[in-house]
């Protein structure tokens, strides 16, 4: 994980702004928040692992499903997946495991990130910093 240096860090939003302007962006909530915090991802590359700049938020009143939530954003990081090649080792057998746990475990979720990409990062983030804070 590496850490970037972000005017954005702190900076407090409604979450439906955020939406609208991040998502048409290549941005990204998924399955990655609860209902206090999320993380708005970007996958920079999938060659070897994901690679992603992920820009953190937590609620500032209210929950993450209500509409109007506004958010504070949090110091945006690069982190890099690398995910196991051939079957999981733990791997849990049955029908219901089967259904709710059909992703492998990562090999490594804080892999190396590798350094051809940072430089991208802090340009993703300096567009960012442009559009939402002008």
């Amino acid at each position: 994980m590496i850490e970037l240096t972000s005017k954005l860090d702190g900076k407090v939003f409604q979450l439906t702004h955020l939406e609208e302007k991040l998502k048409p962006l290549g941005y990204d909530i998924g399955g990655n928040w609860d209902y206090d915090h999320g993380y708005f991802d970007y996958k920079i590359d999938s060659e070897v692992g994901y690679q992603y700049l992920r820009i953190p938020f937590i609620a500032v009143d209210g929950q993450l499903d209500v509409p109007n939530t506004t958010v504070k954003l949090g110091t945006p990081f690069l982190l890099s997946h690398k995910y196991q090649i051939g079957l999981d080792d733990n791997a849990r057998i049955g029908n219901l495991t089967a259904a709710i746990n059909q992703f492998q475990e990562p090999q490594d979720k804080d892999a190396t990130f590798p350094d051809e990409y940072i430089d991208d990062g802090k340009a993703l983030v300096s567009k960012l910093e442009a559009i939402l804070l002008s």
